[in-house]
C-alpha cells in the first residue's frame, strides 16, 4: 500500500511539471498574438504603422500625371459653305426678318443627323477636312532652385476627311497645371501640321519646354493637355474709315 500511494504522488508530480512545461512552450512561441497582459511584448515584432509621411526625394522625384479633358481629344477643321444667298426683294423690314428665320427654321429642319437630331451647319461630319485627335501624353520633370519645370509632349494624328484638301492644319493645343482650383501654368499653342496625303494619316509630336511651376509641397498637382477651340478670335474685319468727300471739279 506504501508503494501504491508514492507511486501515485509521484505520477501526479510528473504531470504537472509537464502541463508548465507544456505551457511555457506555447508562451514562448508567442510571437505578441495571443498576449493576454501576462507577458511582455516581443521586442522584435515589428512597431504599429504610423502615417503616412511624404520625404523630400519622393517629392523631388514626383512628376505629375497629364490628363484629357473630356472633349479635348478630338479636334475638326470644316469646309466653309460657298453657296450664295438669293438677292432679296425690297420688302417691309418686319417681313423681311420673318421670312429669314423662316428660312433658317427650314433648312435646320432639312438637316438632320442619323439620329434625328438637327445638324449644326458649322459642324456638319460631310464637310470635314481634317479630323485630329490626340492618341497618347507624356512629361519629364526637373526640380531646382524652388521650381519644377516640365516638358508635357502631346502625340496624335491627322486623317482626311471627305472635304481634304493638302495644306496646313492649325491646330489649337492648350497646355496646363492646376493645383487644386489654382491654375499654376495655362498656354495655348497653336500647333501647325503640313498634310499632304490623302489616302493615310499624318503622325505628329507636340512638345511643350516651358511648362514651370512652384515646386510642389505635396503629390497633388495635376496637368493637363488638349484641344481648347474655345478660345475668342480676334475678328479679322478691319474697322472701316469714313469716306472722304470728293471736291467739286472746277473748270
Amino acid at each position: 500500500m506504501a508503494f501504491y500511494s508514492v507511486n501515485r504522488r509521484f505520477v501526479a508530480g510528473l504531470a504537472l511539471t509537464g502541463f508548465m512545461l507544456a505551457a511555457a512552450g506555447c508562451q514562448s512561441s508567442d510571437n505578441g498574438i495571443l498576449n493576454f497582459g501576462l507577458t511582455k511584448k516581443d521586442p522584435v515584432a515589428p512597431p504599429p504603422p504610423q502615417d503616412p509621411k511624404i520625404l523630400a526625394s519622393q517629392l523631388r522625384a514626383y512628376c505629375p500625371k497629364v490628363t484629357l479633358r473630356d472633349g479635348t481629344a478630338y479636334f475638326n477643321t470644316y469646309a466653309k459653305g460657298t453657296t450664295a444667298k438669293p438677292k432679296k426683294k425690297k420688302v417691309d423690314a418686319a417681313a423681311d426678318a420673318a421670312a429669314d428665320a423662316e428660312a433658317e427654321a427650314a433648312a435646320a429642319a432639312a438637316q438632320t443627323g442619323p439620329n434625328g437630331q438637327p445638324i449644326d451647319p458649322a459642324h456638319d461630319p460631310s464637310k470635314i477636312i481634317y479630323q485630329a485627335s490626340i492618341t497618347d501624353v507624356t512629361r519629364d520633370c526637373t526640380h531646382a532652385n524652388g521650381q519644377m519645370s516640365m516638358k508635357i509632349a502631346v502625340a496624335g494624328k491627322i486623317v482626311p476627311g471627305p472635304m481634304f484638301a493638302p495644306g496646313t492644319v492649325t491646330m489649337p493645343i492648350r497646355i496646363a497645371v492646376q493645383h487644386g482650383d489654382e491654375v499654376l501654368y495655362s498656354q495655348l499653342h497653336p500647333y501647325q501640321v503640313q498634310v499632304t496625303d490623302p489616302s493615310a494619316a499624318t503622325q505628329f509630336v507636340f512638345v511643350d519646354s516651358n511648362v514651370v511651376v512652384p515646386e510642389p509641397t505635396a503629390r497633388d498637382y495635376q496637368a493637363y493637355a488638349g484641344y481648347d477651340e474655345n478660345t475668342p478670335v480676334a475678328s479679322a474685319d478691319k474697322p472701316k474709315g469714313k469716306r472722304k468727300k470728293r471736291a467739286p471739279a472746277t473748270n
